[in-house]
């Protein structure tokens, strides 16, 4: 089995995806689940979970519903307006918990002036809810900062489970082994509250060097350290279009993953890891 935990639709009548504005030309339209079925079949993807991509409630509540309506989607990551701890903590009791498909939040941090978002006082009072209720948090983080946050966050929330998104952007365009990242990245690994997931490497590799031979090294790196008990892959579409196509993206990371590990461990990277982490019901 294989799990794809990273994927995105969108659809630009239901909210604002403020991001598309400055977003290259192939992703400013609506994307479906349907669009992805034939691709997904091909490249042998038996379940997926859907990632937020808008920090709207519209967003997450389009995705609950066609996850529900959709045979192989199996969860779905929210956003919560987790600065606002009464407004998340309402949106919780009064909506997402009772929801089966509701398995996560995120929020762009990313996109965030500030990579140290995460730390406000507000945002870390959710934080600590969220970790009550055992709700794990994705990290999309791209700069050596948004680790050295998260190594603070786990200080301050000791039982909050967190995966870093598409291992926080590792230097693979530049070819560094492995730098900033890499010792940050070593860092956080020894908290067992903090997962790795293999994902959107393409746009962050670049198309150019989106290979197995590549990536291999970053991987390697993160499999080592994080261990394979602690590592789970996404494919990231649509936005890892930019770089190759779904199919072709699968058949890389299988490549790689298929030539550092095997039997059990390959099988917990591909599907195990992730229904512990989301608490995916299949």
């Amino acid at each position: 089995m294989i799990i794809d935990t990273h994927i995105h639709i969108w659809d630009t009548n239901k909210s604002s995806y403020g991001w598309l504005s400055g977003a290259p030309e192939l992703l400013k339209r609506t994307y479906t689940i349907d669009e992805l079925d034939a691709a997904r079949k091909t490249a042998g993807i038996d379940a997926g979970v859907f990632v937020q991509a808008d920090v709207q409630m519209e967003d997450s509540l389009h995705m609950l519903e066609v996850a529900r309506n959709s045979e192989w989607i199996k969860g779905v990551v929210s956003w919560l307006p987790l600065a606002d701890t009464g407004w998340t903590a309402k949106l919780l009791e009064e909506k997402l918990l009772k929801d089966e498909y509701f398995v996560g939040v995120r929020h762009l941090i990313h996109d965030e002036k500030d990579p140290q978002w995460l730390l406000q006082p507000a945002v870390i009072e959710s934080l600590k809810i969220l970790a009550a209720h055992n709700i794990p948090y994705d990290v999309v983080g791209v700069l050596p900062e948004h680790i050295e946050t998260i190594l603070k966050v786990t200080e301050l929330v000791p039982d909050l489970q967190m995966v870093f998104d598409h291992l926080n952007a590792p230097p693979i365009s530049s070819g560094a082994h492995y730098g900033r990242w890499g010792e940050l990245m070593q860092e956080v690994a020894k908290n067992k509250n903090v997962y790795a997931k293999i994902s959107g490497l393409g746009t962050v590799a670049g198309a150019q060097k989106f290979t197995a031979e590549e990536l291999k090294p970053y991987i390697g790196f993160v499999l080592e350290h994080f261990g394979a008990d602690h590592c789970f892959c996404g494919g990231d579409w649509p936005v890892s279009l930019l770089a190759k196509d779904y199919v072709y993206t699968w058949e890389v990371y299988k490549t790689v993953l298929s030539s550092l590990l095997s039997g059990e461990a390959l099988a917990s990277v591909y599907a195990g890891n992730a229904i512990g982490f989301y608490g995916l019901k299949l």
